[in-house]
Formats: C-alpha cells, structure tokens, sequence
C-alpha cells in the first residue's frame, strides 16, 4: 500500500456560497455551502499517475484546465461542510492513489471449448427432432 498523500493547505482554495440545503431563512442570509478548488494540473504533492487517476476519478467535477472542483452543502454550518468538503477530497485522492491491479487474459482450455461445442451439437439434434416430418 503506497504512503499516504499529503496536500498542501496552499494548493486548496475555498469559496463560500449560499446553500441550497436545509436551513430555512438562515440559508437564505449566511454562505454556508463550501467550495473546495483544487488545481490537480499544477499540483506538486501528487504524482502524474495519480493525477491522471484523479482526473478520471472525479469526471466532470474537473473544470478543462485541471482544477478540481467540490461543493459541499449537505449542513447547516460553513465548518461542517469545509470539513464534509475536505473529507471527500481525501476520499478521492487515497482511490487515486492505490495502484489498480491489471487483469492477465486467460485462454478457454481446448477440450473446455470440444464440450461446449459438443453439448450445443447435442441440444441442437434434440431441438431438430421435435420438428414434424413432412411425408
């Protein structure tokens, strides 16, 4: 299992916004909703693997030029949806990280593919002679 990854707090950038979430008035007065920018181009703290993986992990929350981009407003406080915002970029990150394991091809053994051929043969006679015969 490869170290974890550290990120700098320099490389996260916040942007707070209303929340569209519960709240009632107070949603509409205080931006609680987070945003967390992370720039995965330019990072210095990840690897390029990684960063490909990340970039393909996150899809469309990957604006053209690389910057990651997380909102977070499932609470009512800014604090816990910083923290909702940062626990779901370290998600992503550690998936990024792991070294996905490469499948080696198998072939299907000959006399696996005869008995498979064989009982098709086999159940294709039995089907044929159900058919009525023309005299």
């Amino acid at each position: 299992m490869p170290p974890p990854v550290t990120i700098s707090e320099r490389e996260i950038a916040w942007r707070f916004v209303q929340s569209s979430g519960p709240g009632g008035q107070n949603v509409n007065k205080v931006a609680s909703a987070a945003q967390l920018r992370f720039d995965v181009a330019r990072s210095t703290s990840l690897s390029e693997p990684v960063r490909a993986r990340l970039i393909a992990l996150a899809g469309r929350r990957v604006s053209g030029d690389g910057v990651l981009v997380i909102t977070a407003q499932r609470f009512r406080s800014q604090e816990r949806n910083r923290a909702d915002a940062l626990e779901r970029l370290q998600a992503l990150v550690a998936q990024a990280s792991e070294r996905p394991e490469y499948r080696v091809p198998t072939r299907v053994p000959y006399g696996q593919k005869r008995q498979r051929l064989e009982g098709k043969t086999k159940r294709a006679t039995v089907k044929a002679n159900r058919k009525q015969v023309k005299e």
